[in-house]
């Protein structure tokens, strides 16, 4: 199976062949995918080396011309280090683009702290009129993608990740999913992105509902409330607790109780492999499925 970075390379390219407005903004990494494309628009997709900064002030100013950019590196360098572009450039100019990001939360322990970003999320949400869509899967990350690139002059962060659940689901941009329903008034579980895989498991035989959110932002109020459940934990690839206060939004008119869970705050200052890091973090089905249990009894 291709991963989701792989599919963004593809898709994005067909796409530039098809929309004329469409653009691609890179900062080296990732350029080497985009060779065949670069050939044939070399107007349209634009390399301006290891400059984060230029990256989104250029993807920027293509918006305000009336190109749709697409702007694209490691999570770490796409919100982290050029912030102020991203809050500036778009939001304060109220200009449109699509963001994608690789490499998240611990994809690539090898490239230590500086290429982890677990408060991507967060930190966008402190920025009016995002979506940012998670895909769990790179058929998911394709349609999520095509609904961005379609999305007008919309600002929308797509976070891609090396982790992949087993199978697609069906996405559209807006809702939860149902993939598993327990009994009434039972508790919910929000699974987003790569992480369904391990809730599922984790949850097998428990009587819970497992809700999964490709598309956090915004967050699915009325599809979290349909559930009737008063009892929600949140499972996060990023920062624990990102989505705790639009949950708590969506319940508060009745009693209810929150656990949130995601990666941590502590730097775990040791290589190690992806699935090390889930596991250190709590994320592996075996830590949710103890976790999940104390706080459903």
């Amino acid at each position: 199976m291709d991963t989701m970075r792989d599919r963004f390379t593809d898709v994005t390219t067909r796409l530039l062949d098809e929309d004329p407005r469409l653009a691609v903004v890179l900062a080296e990494i990732g350029a080497a995918g985009f060779d065949t494309a670069r050939a044939r628009h070399p107007d349209r997709v634009v390399n301006v080396g290891i400059r984060e900064q230029l990256l989104v002030g250029a993807g920027a100013g293509m918006a305000l011309t009336g190109l749709r950019p697409i702007v694209h590196t490691f999570a770490s360098f796409l919100v982290e280090r050029p912030f102020e572009q991203v809050k500036l450039d778009f939001g304060h100019q109220g200009v449109g683009g699509v963001l994608v990001s690789a490499y998240g939360s611990y994809d690539w322990p090898a490239g230590g702290f500086t290429h982890m970003a677990p408060g991507d999320v967060a930190l966008m949400d402190t920025l009016d009129g995002w979506t940012v869509h998670v895909p769990g899967h790179p058929d998911e990350a394709e349609t999520l993608l095509r609904h961005a690139v379609a999305a007008s002059d919309d600002r929308v962060y797509v976070r891609l990740s090396e982790q992949s659940n087993a199978a697609p689901h069906p996405v559209d941009g807006r809702t939860l999913t149902t993939v598993r329903r327990g009994s009434p008034g039972a508790s919910a579980v929000v699974a987003v992105g790569p992480l369904l895989d391990g809730v599922l498991a984790a949850t097998e035989g428990l009587d819970v509902t497992v809700l999964y959110a490709t598309t956090p932002r915004p967050f699915d109020a009325a599809g979290l409330r349909a559930t009737g459940a008063t009892d929600v934990v949140l499972v996060e690839p990023y920062l624990a607790g990102t989505s705790s206060a639009v949950a708590a939004e969506a319940l508060s008119d009745v009693p209810h109780r929150l656990l949130a869970l995601g990666a941590g705050r502590a730097e775990l200052r040791r290589y190690g492999t992806r699935d090390e890091h889930l596991a250190a973090h709590g994320l592996d089905a075996a830590s949710l499925r103890e976790r999940i249990t104390a706080f459903a009894r």
